[in-house]
């Protein structure tokens, strides 16, 4: 099912993406709100780039990936990849999409079944989507394991008997055996320890350089994202509030939200230093959020139109790759 749409060279565009959960009360559980999860995403990532979404907990960038994979029903807007419009394919047709963009996990333990050896739980897809069994799928798997860093023996023990960072590997070996075109990492180092976390990071730059891969990767962790992505979106009670390439958005943040986060970030420094953007307050409830801009009630920038209107995301003066949702910020 080939889309006309244009997607000028992107991989996977999605414009106006919403994503909203009925909650209902009473007896006769009727409906009495939506909770907003993803309000309004629009974004691009082209082949072979790393394209990032990075917020609180909450901010909706999960349910975003989630969405983008029809893993849970989407409200409304449109999600083409590959030139395929997603929202319109049938269920044989997503089959065929799920072998081409696959999803590494952020628990590295709990996404693996205890029961299955890293022989099946690495060769499953290649059962499911190709019809590859025996001596072949034996063969693939340890090739693939070769290729995040385990060796041939692994084959035949089970998740228990490796370590964390082990089990990263093994769940990124799963999603690479079908070679597929879009990997979305959610949180994929955010469970691993400290030391373990760099070692993925690059075992995933590698594979992406050596395979081609496009990521999509979901993390809250802004160091994480800045040493991984080309692009990076900041998201904030389901709305994406900037969005810029990388270096653009770490040396110079626009939005009050993004410049809190990045003041947030820990810093070695001789003499102690007070940081001015210090977020205050609570994120606002997602089932009641405020009227105009949803960060408002937290920015120390509010003016009349903050409290009224919505802002759009738009590009700021003079770069069109640089975009922002803020009525403070002169476009």
């Amino acid at each position: 099912m080939n889309t006309d749409a244009n997607t000028n060279g992107f991989l996977l565009k999605v414009d106006d993406l919403k994503t909203y959960f009925p909650v209902r009360k009473g007896l006769m559980r009727r409906t009495v709100g939506y909770l907003k999860a993803v309000d309004g995403v629009s974004l691009a990532v082209k082949p072979a780039t790393s394209f990032g979404l990075v917020g609180e907990s909450g901010c909706g960038k999960t349910t975003a990936a989630r969405s983008i994979l029809r893993l849970i029903p989407v409200t409304s807007g449109k999600i083409i990849f590959d030139n395929i419009d997603i929202l319109a394919a049938n269920s044989a047709r997503m089959r065929d999409i799920r072998a081409s963009i696959t999803l590494v996990f952020q628990d590295p333990f709990g996404s693996l079944n205890p029961r299955m050896t890293v022989a099946n739980i690495v060769g499953e897809p290649l059962k499911i989507h190709k019809k590859i069994t025996g001596s072949e799928l034996a063969e693939q798997v340890r090739l693939i394991l070769s290729k995040v860093g385990l060796s041939a023996d692994a084959i035949n023990r089970y998740p228990h008997e490796f370590s964390g960072g082990q089990r990263q590997r093994i769940g990124i070996a799963r999603a690479l055996i079908l070679k597929p075109k879009l990997v979305i990492c959610d949180e994929p180092v955010s469970a691993l320890d400290v030391s373990i976390q760099s070692q993925i990071l690059n075992l995933l730059k590698d594979l992406q350089q050596e395979f081609s891969l496009t990521y999509l990767f979901i993390a809250h962790d802004l160091a994480v994202v800045q040493f991984t992505c080309d692009i990076v979106a900041v998201m904030y009670m389901g709305k994406i509030v900037e969005q810029a390439p990388v270096n653009e958005l770490y040396n110079n943040p626009l939005h009050p939200y993004t410049v809190a986060l990045m003041a947030a970030i820990p810093k070695i420094s001789v003499s102690p230093q007070t940081s001015t953007h210090r977020l205050k307050g609570e994120i606002p409830s997602i089932f009641n959020p405020p009227p105009g801009c949803p960060f408002n009630p937290r920015c120390q920038f509010a003016g009349e139109n903050c409290f009224s209107q919505n802002p759009p995301l738009v590009p700021v003066a003079g770069n069109n790759e640089h975009l922002i949702a803020c009525w403070h910020i002169k476009k």
